[in-house]
């Protein structure tokens, strides 16, 4: 014990210089997921904003594919040195359960640096669909199961997430439809193609304040701004229901404490960087709170989250392998 803490004592320096040399070249910082999405759209503003504080370009990296987990198997194996990051929501979490042969494990392959933000999800319909309100939509999905059908954008998205919880919660299996992607889905609701889906406001608000499709409530506590009279999903009856599209930003396990401290106090500077808050607001999310945008508090959502979401996978029997 005594040869431990006097190593202790000789590295504390070491780390401290490591900390102040860093970074001394650009950061690259994956993103699961293709260019031109909300999760992308919120790295690249994120990065901007970090960079500013760290006096190095952070580079965003998009690396899509297997439900994000190949970006995330790339960063698990980086060396942890803070020169590579990864930004993911909430499947990251769902992952864990999801496919049942990782290369890594969830919970203790990443050295978290802090939340981002909390997305909101809408539950929406074609145009026509018969049910007015969202009382009215679980009373009709009750009654026809597996005759209506729900769009999803892939094993893993958030809405195949959101399809899930809905259908635990209303206690009845909806035909489940998977797309590649959010656009095509769209198509197809406006089409009349398909009845139901559960996406971010990001891509809904245009829908949904123009009529096109018929919107039944909002998945976070509170209403949106952008759409002030769409309930939230409890007050529209449905309990406990909520679902945010929380991200957060990841070093590799073993990255230095000093350094992983120095980047959360970039992102809690970025998060309050008038610009980024605007542009968030343009996409219907808004920064956490500082006290969320730590290593504490994204390591403390990362492992409930991944206790809520393994009960609901396994009951859905919908595995990614």
């Amino acid at each position: 014990m005594r040869l431990i803490a006097i190593l202790s004592a000789l590295l504390l320096p070491l780390g401290s210089a490591v900390a102040q040399d860093y970074p001394a070249r650009p950061i690259t910082m994956l993103v699961p997921f293709a260019a031109g999405g909300p999760t992308d759209t919120i790295a690249r503003l994120t990065a901007a904003g970090m960079s500013k504080s760290l006096g190095q370009q952070i580079v965003v990296e998009n690396a899509p594919g297997a439900g994000g987990t190949i970006a995330t198997t790339r960063a698990s194996r980086a060396q942890p040195d803070g020169y590579t990051l990864l930004i993911h929501h909430v499947g990251l979490s769902t992952a864990a359960t999801l496919y049942r042969n990782l290369n890594y494990d969830t919970k203790t392959a990443f050295a978290p640096i802090g939340l981002v933000t909390n997305a909101p999800m809408t539950i929406i319909a074609r145009p026509d669909f018969p049910a007015g309100t969202l009382k009215e939509l679980v009373a009709y999905a009750q009654q026809q199961g597996d005759k209506l059908t729900y769009a999803n954008a892939g094993l893993g998205a958030a809405s195949h997430l959101c399809g899930m919880l809905f259908m635990a919660a209303i206690q009845k299996q909806l035909t489940t439809v998977p797309y590649k992607g959010n656009g095509p889905i769209m198509n197809d609701l406006l089409g009349k193609q398909i009845d139901l889906t559960c996406d971010q406001a990001t891509n809904t608000t245009g829908p949904i304040t123009s009529k096109q499709v018929k919107a039944y409530a909002v998945t976070t506590r509170e209403r949106l701004k952008s759409l002030p009279d769409l309930p939230t999903a409890d007050e529209a009856g449905l309990k406990d229901f909520e679902l945010g599209v929380w991200h957060g930003i990841y070093a590799p396990k073993g990255a230095p404490p000093a350094i992983v401290q120095k980047l959360a106090a970039a992102l809690q500077a970025a998060l309050k960087d008038p610009t980024l808050i605007a542009r968030f607001n343009d996409i219907n999310t808004e920064p956490v709170a500082q006290d969320k945008a730590t290593p504490e508090a994204l390591a403390a959502v990362l492992t409930s989250e991944i206790d809520r979401w393994a009960p609901i996978i396994k009951a859905a029997g919908q595995f990614a392998d």
